[in-house]
């Protein structure tokens, strides 16, 4: 199986293990639903006031004849109301673990136990993980808001914000869910999102097709209720084979439960 073959099976594998176990479904599902109704509510907001929020942006257009004027500022809400989409796409994966973080934890250490994988520690309490944990997710957010905001402009220009503007955002959004759902196995080995990053772009192949798949399902609406913890699985043991730290189940070159270190190689 080719490397993107392997990324998606991981996918695959966080779905049935997901599946099988309605205590990890209804865990990992309320944070979901929890962000989603977070991110719907204030894009709906923004939707119902973008007409006013348009006119209080463009004063400049009062002496302008009506049909231009309505012009300007029905484009205007229309972008207010796709840029919000935008980001909103590029950033739910983070909030949902900000808000679910303790589930998605929990998650993550019985698919390890379950499967005798034991990535170690760097020694770090519960607090400092906790900690580690609330900041990267804000740091992701942000790099979410910077990507969105770098990605919509283009998204006017014809022929390119058709094509490759969508391509560049589906392959932005997947490559910020692979750094976020791998989080819980790389912070304990206190290794930040640039070393993540590094990392997982030297097994960009593999990573790319566990993530992307994993992106275009969180679009569709409801599904993200069972695509996030079975991502955060997946992520578990994409995270375990690009380390090296491989073990348990059907995954080939297994390490015993405990006998992973730190260092372990990539």
């Amino acid at each position: 199986m080719n490397d993107t073959g392997l990324g998606a099976r991981e996918l695959g594998k966080g779905l049935f293990d997901i599946l099988r176990s309605p205590r990890m479904l209804l865990l990992g599902g309320v944070p979901a639903l929890l962000s989603s109704l977070v991110l719907f509510a204030g894009i709906g907001v923004l939707a119902w006031f973008s007409g006013d929020l348009a006119s209080w942006m463009t004063p400049f257009a009062e002496g302008w004849s009506a049909w231009w004027r309505g012009v300007l500022r029905a484009v205007l809400a229309c972008a207010l109301v796709a840029g919000a989409v935008l980001l909103g796409s590029v950033s739910f994966v983070a909030l949902t673990l900000l808000i679910g973080g303790p589930f998605y934890d929990y998650i993550a250490e019985r698919t390890e136990r379950e499967r005798g994988l034991d990535s170690g520690s760097d020694g770090a309490g519960q607090p400092r993980l906790v900690w580690r944990g609330v900041r990267d997710a804000l740091r992701l957010v942000l790099i979410g808001v910077l990507g969105a905001l770098l990605l919509f402009p283009f998204g006017f220009v014809p022929v390119l914000g058709q094509t490759v503007v969508p391509v560049c955002g589906v392959l932005f959004g997947a490559w910020l869910i692979a750094l976020e759902v791998t989080g819980p196995v790389f912070q304990r080995l206190g290794m930040g999102i640039g070393r993540r990053h590094r990392l997982l772009w030297r097994h960009r192949r593999k990573v790319l097709g566990f993530a992307v798949p994993t992106y275009l399902l969180c679009l569709i609406p409801v599904a993200q209720l069972v695509v996030i913890p079975s991502a955060v699985v997946g992520g578990v043991l994409l995270a375990h084979r690009v380390l090296g730290h491989e073990g348990g189940g059907d995954l080939p070159g297994a390490v015993p439960k405990g006998s992973a270190t730190p260092g372990g190689s990539t």
